[in-house]
């Protein structure tokens, strides 16, 4: 075999080197080449694979920060906030001891027993179970406790933050603020906090205005961008974009304040007192349809088992005997009712069923006249067929039952039912069986009553201004109809008066001292899927009162759903809400007109030494009411700003200790207010004013203490 010499050998792998460096010589000329080209079209185009490179530049070295909007305040008709913005606190703790600032601080937990004791003063959780859970492996960041250390006010993160604890910080959400606590809650409802896709928390209102309102409440957020640059540092020279947040509007209720308090106050100790399974109260200005008042228990506060809706116009229920203020108006009106005509009372068979009265065995031969005042159903019976059963039902279209009233901030409302079909069930519908009802319906109804013949649409809202001060929407008195003359609503008062009066009348026990009282009471078998329920229990209870009799300013509707205990009489009951409620706001109204409608406005006390805050009330003709040894005022009774009748008492607290004051002579009103005050429980007996105390005045008072007062009616 002939071998190839070494030299040629070499020749030819020298010569295949050198094609090997040309190609690849070539190749990196080429990728060079593809890629001066690709860069510049990536320079003249700016994109790639379709996303812009200075777009994409921008958003990092771009800081992009969400400014929160603040959320609508809601108002009472004074102007006191009823719902306002805030925030929540979350605490945790960072138990990293590789935590330190620049100065070389720690930012840890530096001492368990010390910092577990502070916090157990504030949240709700031992110190020892504290110190537990600061305890860690070593390897934790941080730690929070619970629900202990969820949800804190303002005040209580403000206070743990002043003891400066190395590692205790806390995480800030919205939240929404009710500064008078119960106050109308199913009216004003709630908001909570909502996290958004783009992580920032949003209040969003779930009931009552907060929910009807929500979007004119809400506001719009803002942005405001900055540029920086590659370590996060805001560029000097550059040019922020801002787009500034629009507040929420703001929402004005008719709401008073003090009847509101008042309301509150006597519906709750009723309820409590009648284990009722539910109970209501509203007060209405009869000339213009304003709310002044409104309440229900339960309430979405209620525990162990809170309520969602609004039982003013959510709830269908049959009335009752209050219908036969509707039923007698419809007979007078139509000319088909005569006082002095009798009828046999107890039962009446009809349309093939029994019609029987509260007694059973009935009164004998009586008059319309005492079917009214002795509440009789087969008097009103035979009101509905003497006045024919499609007057009748026209009637009850013209006082809008059977549809909406759409209040202005009540949303979700039932609309009523009656099939209305039988001589037997369009009789019941007279004395409030067989037919529903929502408890604004009865109001607007009342009204006409109330205000010679017109009706008034309720009304809860009285305005919106936006966040600048405009007025957005503004609500006034409607008249929604006359469905009766105001000679038939002059007559059916004079009726009602003799509910209250008259001897054989069952409304005695809302007689007012130096006040005449129209009223009709009403009891109403509860009906369900399996008929009507059986007991002396399972009945709604009700009335509703008008004063002053004659030409009424202010109705009153209350209902009382199934009271377990029936000791005392559930018309009592009633009353116990009633009479002090209806007397509050007639006297206030007396004083009014006496005083020649004289007020003043109430001035900002708090942070002002205590003998200057008594001058300057005693100028302004006000009582004052100091309570402790502190030097300067920190709390008034009264809001600033507000108007209010001369002689009214004004109570200041300046802290240290609080001494009991003499209550002799003090309305319910003001007792309430002092309670609240100064954190005291509240047992009230009677009507009228402050008679005796249980706390003695000048006695040093503790918080939480109860105090019993008993009233006493004015000679």
């Amino acid at each position: 075999m002939n071998k190839v010499p070494e030299r040629a050998r070499n020749k030819r792998n020298n010569r295949n080197q050198g094609t090997f460096g040309k190609w690849l010589f070539l190749i990196a000329i080429g990728l060079f080449i593809l890629f001066i080209v690709r860069f510049a079209y990536i320079a003249i185009n700016q994109n790639v694979q379709h996303v812009n490179l200075r777009s994409k530049a921008e958003q990092i070295y771009t800081q992009r920060r969400i400014i929160q909007a603040h959320r609508g305040t809601i108002y009472d008709g004074e102007g006191n906030a009823l719902a306002t913005d805030t925030s929540k606190y979350t605490l945790y703790a960072i138990v990293d001891h590789h935590q330190h600032s620049n100065s070389g601080k720690p930012l840890y937990v530096t001492n368990r027993r010390k910092t577990a004791k502070i916090l157990a003063k504030y949240i709700n959780m031992s110190p020892a179970k504290i110190e537990k859970r600061l305890v860690t492996d070593g390897q934790t960041y941080q730690v929070e406790f619970g629900p202990a250390g969820s949800n804190l006010s303002v005040a209580t993160m403000q206070k743990i933050k002043n003891y400066h604890l190395p590692g205790i910080n806390f995480i800030a959400t919205p939240a929404r603020q009710y500064p008078e606590g119960n106050f109308a809650s199913q009216i004003i409802g709630m908001a909570s906090p909502q996290v958004e896709s783009n992580g920032t928390t949003k209040l969003i209102g779930q009931i009552g205005l907060e929910g009807y309102f929500n979007k004119q409440l809400t506001g719009t957020n803002g942005i405001r961008q900055d540029k920086q640059d590659v370590y996060g540092y805001r560029l000097a020279n550059s040019k922020g974009i801002t787009k500034p947040a629009v507040n929420g509007d703001d929402v004005y209720t008719t709401l008073n304040s003090q009847a509101q308090h008042f309301l509150e106050t006597k519906v709750d100790q009723v309820f409590k007192a009648s284990r009722a399974n539910a109970a209501t109260a509203v007060v209405m200005d009869a000339k213009t349809g304003k709310i002044l008042a409104a309440t229900q228990r339960p309430t979405l506060h209620s525990k162990p088992n809170p309520v969602w809706r609004n039982m003013l116009v959510q709830d269908a229920y049959e009335p009752g005997s209050t219908m036969k203020v509707l039923a007698l108006s419809a007979a007078i009106d139509s000319g088909h009712f005569n006082p002095n005509d009798t009828f046999n009372s107890g039962t009446w068979s009809i349309g093939g069923g029994k019609i029987t009265d509260w007694s059973s065995s009935g009164w004998g031969v009586i008059s319309y006249k005492d079917a009214f005042d002795m509440s009789s159903n087969v008097g009103f019976a035979h009101v509905e067929q003497n006045m024919g059963a499609q007057t009748w039902y026209k009637y009850i279209k013209r006082f809008g039952l059977l549809k909406r009233v759409n209040v202005d901030g009540m949303g979700n409302e039932v609309s009523g039912f009656t099939q209305f079909r039988g001589t037997l069930e369009q009789a019941n519908t007279a004395f409030g069986q067989g037919i529903t009802v929502n408890e604004m319906q009865m109001m607007q109804a009342f009204s006409a009553v109330a205000n010679h013949g017109r009706m008034m649409k309720p009304y809860l809202v009285s305005k919106v201004v936006n966040s600048k001060g405009k007025l957005v929407k503004r609500n006034h008195p409607q008249k929604v109809g006359q469905p009766i003359k105001a000679k038939t609503a002059k007559q059916v008062l004079g009726y009602m008066q003799g509910v209250v009066y008259d001897q054989k009348g069952l409304g005695h026990m809302y007689q007012i001292k130096g006040h005449r009282i129209a009223a009709k009471t009403g009891t109403a078998q509860i009906g369900g899927a399996n008929g009507y329920s059986k007991g002396d229990t399972n009945y709604l209870y009700s009335m509703v009162g008008m004063a002053p009799a004659k030409n009424p300013r202010y109705i009153i509707y209350i209902t009382l759903r199934q009271p377990q205990n029936v000791s005392t009489p559930a018309a009592k009951q009633i009353a116990n809400i009633f009479n002090p409620t209806m007397k509050m706001l007639l006297d206030r109204q007396a004083t009014t007109e006496n005083l020649n409608h004289s007020m003043v406005k109430i001035p900002n006390l708090v942070g002002k030494d205590r003998q200057v805050a008594t001058n300057e009330l005693n100028q302004q003709h006000l009582q004052s009411v100091v309570i402790g040894s502190g030097k300067t005022i920190r709390q008034q009774s009264l809001t600033p700003g507000r108007q209010s009748l001369v002689d009214q008492r004004v109570i200041l607290t300046t802290g240290g200790n609080y001494q009991m004051p003499d209550l002799t002579g003090w309305s319910s009103a003001d007792v309430e207010q002092l309670a609240k005050m100064l954190d005291l429980h509240l047992d009230e007996q009677g009507d009228g004013y402050v008679d005796s105390q249980s706390i003695k005045a000048n006695t040093i008072i503790n918080h939480q203490k109860t105090l019993i007062v008993k009233y006493k009616p004015k000679d």
